[in-house]
């Protein structure tokens, strides 16, 4: 059996990197304590903690990213996501139907 790397270290810092912002910044923003908020964020984005999931969802928030982003394998995949979740519904509901008539080719 192939062990998956954990994609969320990766990604945390890609999307911080991506909003200019320094980590006890992104600490600070999702409510951890100032003192130790440097420092959390580090051991998160190198993958020595893990943040549960409400911490998770307000990096997303605070991110501009949605909550699945974190969990992305591939580029295209996180790429994929982050585009989907800035549609209408309406423009979702059309995708899917797409993807859908796609895949039954």
């Amino acid at each position: 059996m192939e062990i998956a790397i954990n994609p969320v270290p990766g990604r945390i810092k890609q999307a911080r990197v991506s909003k200019g912002i320094s980590q006890k910044e992104l600490g600070i923003r999702i409510g951890l304590d100032q003192s130790s908020a440097s420092s959390r964020m580090n051991h998160y984005e190198k993958g020595r903690h893990t943040p549960d999931i409400p911490t998770l969802k307000r990096m997303a928030d605070e991110l501009g990213v949605p909550l699945a982003y974190f969990f992305c394998e591939s580029e295209k995949t996180a790429e994929l996501i982050c585009l989907i979740e800035n549609l209408s519904e309406t423009d979702k509901k059309t995708l899917i139907h797409r993807l859908k008539e796609s895949n039954n080719r």
